[in-house]
């Protein structure tokens, strides 16, 4: 009644009608008691607070706050709903005392910030989960910052809000009154719950009083940051270049090379060239590229379903020949398999792969093969 059915009620306006039954009263509970035997509910799931809505009973806050707001959605598509068929219903709701579900007219701003990071898949959910919190709370305004480029701000909280070292300038994480919610702790649930216990106080942007100028933000930043050590640093990036798709590409250039006649050089050159170009990569994704391929995310996701598309229908066509070439196979029909290259076109390759190329042009086309 306080907090889950007033935003449901401001947002429906008039097509949104509760009719108000207190279980306490006797004449109302009898009506409770034909509704429990309408629905057909099962005992073990009888209890109060409960709801009637079409077909369908929701019993226990958590059930309502889940799929109440579906429900009256799903009645709206289909041109709304009336009441349970119960003998009296009509009756006692025009005679008894109206209940009225208080709505505040805007409600104190409760502010939240939230710290997230480009290419964190549980950023996105938490995002998700913020917007349909702000559709359902009006008065919720939510400052996103990216964890990275609002670094200082980051650890100004964490020192503020006593965020153990190891959490801070991490992501997802919301900041809220006197609360936050770390990485592990974060869903729909627990940012509601939180919500509610400011929904009627409000709660003050602070961190629009950070000193960041403060020499001991940048300090436990540095200080933190330091106690790595370089032996850690470097063990991470071995750990993160162990890439089975990078040492495969490395195989075929080193097979290649060798089928070419080529010498220990110049395999080392080819080589040091590829992993210059994922070098550089990575780097470019550390200093900020990575943010621009973020802006381009909505185009790039719908060329991705494109291509996607477009792949996966070659692959199902792919996939039969195969079949079919697997068929002949066992008949002995090698020579009239489907998937084959022309021989004229096997030949080329022969030559290519005997004749000496450029070793610049090797050069070349690994590091570039490494950027990509």
């Amino acid at each position: 009644m306080e907090y889950d059915l007033p935003p449901l009620v401001e947002k429906y306006d008039s097509a949104l009608e509760i009719g108000y039954i207190d279980a306490g009263d006797p004449v109302a509970y009898e009506l409770y008691l034909a509704a429990l035997e309408e629905y057909k509910v099962d005992p073990v799931r009888q209890g109060v607070p409960a709801i009637f809505i079409g077909t369908t009973h929701l019993v226990g806050r958590n059930e309502i706050q889940n799929q109440l707001e579906f429900q009256v959605e799903k009645y709206t598509d289909r041109n709304g709903v009336l009441y349970p068929s119960l003998p009296g219903l009509e009756e006692y709701l025009a005679s008894s005392s109206s209940v009225e579900i208080e709505i505040s007219e805007t409600g104190e701003a409760i502010h939240l910030l939230y710290f997230s990071q480009v290419g964190c898949q549980d950023c996105d959910r938490v995002k998700g989960d913020l917007n349909y919190l702000k559709s359902k709370y009006p008065q919720l305004v939510v400052d996103e910052r990216d964890v990275r480029q609002d670094a200082k701000l980051a650890e100004w909280m964490g020192l503020r809000y006593g965020v153990s070292e190891d959490k801070r300038l991490t992501a997802p994480m919301v900041f809220i009154g006197d609360d936050y919610i770390p990485e592990e702790e974060l869903e729909a649930r627990t940012l509601e719950d939180l919500l509610l216990s400011y929904y009627e106080t409000g709660a003050e942007p602070v961190w629009n009083d950070a000193n960041l100028d403060n020499n001991g933000v940048t300090q436990s930043i540095v200080e933190r940051f330091k106690a790595f050590g370089p032996a850690t640093i470097v063990f991470a990036g071995l750990v993160d270049g162990l890439n089975p798709c990078a040492f495969a590409t490395l195989v075929f250039f080193v097979s290649y090379l060798t089928i070419s006649g080529r010498k220990g050089r110049e395999v080392l050159l080819v080589g040091g060239a590829f992993t210059l170009g994922v070098f550089v990569a990575y780097m470019a994704v550390g200093i900020g590229f990575y943010n621009v391929l973020d802006m381009l995310g909505g185009v790039l996701a719908g060329l991705g379903k494109v291509i996607f598309g477009i792949m996966g229908a070659i692959c199902l066509v792919l996939a039969v020949i195969s079949f079919l070439d697997y068929l002949k196979a066992r008949r002995g029909e090698i020579g009239e398999m489907a998937l084959n290259l022309p021989h004229s076109l096997r030949m080329r390759i022969n030559a290519v792969i005997r004749k000496s190329r450029n070793s610049q042009a090797f050069v070349a086309g690994a590091f570039a093969t490494g950027i990509v």
